[in-house]
C-alpha cells in the first residue's frame, strides 16, 4: 500500500503547496479589505465631528493582527488557551521580554502545537515512509517527542530571560553615564532620559526602551514616581528597581540628581567588574571538567601501557614456564 501511494506523494504535495497559497491570499486581501474599511469608516466619522469607538485605539490595533485572530477563533471554537496562573506566566513572559496581552495565550497555543503536532508529524512521515519499526518504538518516540515540545518553548523563554536580564545589567552602566552627562550639562531628568534614549536606540536598544516607555508616559500626564515604578516593574531587573527607588527618594527629599547618578553609576560599574571577575574565577573549575573527563584517561594510559606491554611480554610468560 506504501508503495502505491509513493507515485502520488508529489503531486499532493503540490496541491497542498497551491492549497495553503490560495488561503494565504484570500486571508491577505480579507485582511487588507477590513482595514481600509476600519480607516475609512474612522475618517468619515471624524470628518463628521462623531466619536470614534473605544475600540479604534492603538491597542486594539495592535491585537487585531494575525495571532489576535488566530487565537479568537480557537477560542471560539471551545479550546479555551488560558493558563490557570496566568499572572505568574505574564510575568515569566515579560521578563523574557513578552509584554503583551496576548503572549500568555500565544504561548499556550504554541506549547499546545508543539506537543500534538511535532508526534503526529512524526507519525505520518514514518507512516508514509514505511519506517514505523514496532508499536512500542514508534511510541516512545511519539511520547519524547511529545514532552519535547512541551518543555522547549519553556527553556526557550527561560533563556531568553536570561540573556534580557544579563543584558540589561551589562548596558545600565553606560546609560547612567550618559544620564550623568545630561544632567550636569543642564537638563531635567525628562530630557536626560528622552536624549539617552534617542543615542542609545541602536546600541542598548532595551535600555533605550524603558527609557522611552518613561518619557511617553511622563508627557501623557502619569507622575513621576509613578512612570519610574513602572519602568522598575517592566525591566524585572534589582539593579534598576534599586536605582528607580534611589532616584525617587532623591526626588523628594530635594537632593542633587547628579550626585545620585555618580555614586550609582560607580557601584553599578563596580557590580560588573565583580562580576566580570566572579566568572574569571569560575573558569579553573568548569576547565576540570574536561581536562578530568579527556585528558586524565589519556595520561593514565600512556604511564601504565608500558609496564602493562612489559608484563604481557616477560612477566605472564615467565609465571606460565615456571609453573
Amino acid at each position: 500500500m506504501i508503495a502505491d501511494l509513493a507515485p502520488q506523494l508529489p503531486r499532493t504535495a503540490i496541491l497542498v503547496l497551491v492549497f495553503v497559497l490560495a488561503t494565504g491570499l484570500a486571508l491577505a486581501v480579507a485582511t487588507l479589505a477590513r482595514n481600509r474599511t476600519r480607516v475609512r469608516a474612522r475618517l468619515e466619522a471624524m470628518t463628521r465631528g462623531g466619536v470614534v469607538a473605544s475600540g479604534g485605539s492603538l491597542r486594539g490595533e495592535q491585537q487585531s493582527s494575525a495571532w489576535h485572530g488566530l487565537v479568537n477563533a480557537i477560542e471560539r471554537s471551545g479550546l479555551s488557551l488560558a493558563d490557570t496562573n496566568s499572572a505568574a506566566l505574564a510575568d515569566k513572559l515579560a521578563e523574557a521580554g513578552f509584554s503583551s496581552p496576548l503572549a500568555p495565550r500565544i504561548y499556550t497555543l504554541v506549547r499546545l502545537v508543539a506537543t500534538l503536532g511535532v508526534p503526529a508529524l512524526f507519525v505520518l512521515f514514518a507512516t508514509l515512509t514505511g519506517r514505523t519499526g514496532s508499536l512500542v518504538q514508534l511510541y516512545i518516540t511519539g511520547a519524547a517527542l511529545a514532552l519535547a515540545g512541551l518543555y522547549i518553548p519553556t527553556l526557550i523563554v527561560r533563556a531568553r530571560a536570561d540573556r534580557r536580564r544579563d543584558r540589561l545589567v551589562r548596558d545600565f552602566p553606560d546609560t547612567l553615564d550618559l544620564m550623568l552627562v545630561c544632567v550636569e550639562a543642564g537638563l531635567g531628568l525628562e530630557a536626560a532620559f528622552d536624549r539617552v534614549g534617542r543615542e542609545m536606540m541602536h546600541s542598548h536598544p532595551l535600555v533605550a526602551k524603558l527609557l522611552a516607555g518613561v518619557v511617553l508616559e511622563l508627557r501623557a500626564g502619569r507622575s513621576r514616581e509613578d512612570a519610574l515604578h513602572r519602568m522598575g516593574e517592566r525591566a524585572r531587573v534589582d539593579q534598576i528597581r534599586s536605582f528607580v527607588t534611589l532616584v525617587i527618594q532623591s526626588d523628594r527629599l530635594g537632593s542633587s540628581i547628579g550626585k545620585t547618578l555618580r555614586v550609582y553609576a560607580a557601584e553599578m560599574r563596580e557590580r560588573r567588574r565583580l562580576s566580570a571577575e566572579e566568572r574569571a574565577h569560575r573558569l579553573p573549575v568548569l576547565l576540570s571538567i574536561p581536562l578530568v573527563a579527556c585528558m586524565l584517561p589519556v595520561m593514565i594510559g600512556v604511564l601504565m601501557l608500558p609496564a602493562a606491554i612489559r608484563v604481557v611480554r616477560d612477566l605472564i610468560p615467565a609465571m606460565a614456564g615456571g609453573g
